[in-house]
């Protein structure tokens, strides 16, 4: 009997939390979107005020990628714009009014992008 074909299929056993042949088994992380795409393929950019002691930030909804991935973006974007921001539920915030510099860059990015709201 092989050993190796044991561990193999122990391993893909999603049930399977300790084994006595290769120990704690873990289970493969599971990645998954936070936000979703607009059906048109383009990304909203959104000044907002309201909640915010009139102070203006810019809301990116949209981008179909992970938790991760968005806040990548989301360092390049403040990085870029030498401003705050955050992820949250999906959504980048980006500190101030530069909507022109965040357009220009989501698009260098390869994205489409919108203006929406006022």
């Amino acid at each position: 009997m092989n050993p190796q074909g044991n561990k193999a299929a122990v391993k893909d056993d999603p049930n399977l939390v300790f084994s006595t042949q290769s120990g704690r088994v873990t289970p493969k992380p599971v990645v998954q979107q936070v936000a979703e795409a607009f059906a048109d393929g383009a990304i909203r950019i959104r000044r907002e005020t309201k909640g915010r002691g009139g102070k203006a930030v810019l809301t990116i909804t949209g981008i179909a990628r992970t938790h991760d991935e968005l806040v990548l973006l989301a360092a390049k974007l403040k990085k870029k714009c030498a401003c705050g921001g955050a992820v949250k539920d999906g959504v980048i915030e980006i500190q101030g009014d530069k909507r022109e510099l965040v357009e220009q860059l989501l698009q260098a990015e390869g994205f489409k992008t919108k203006w929406a709201g006022g």
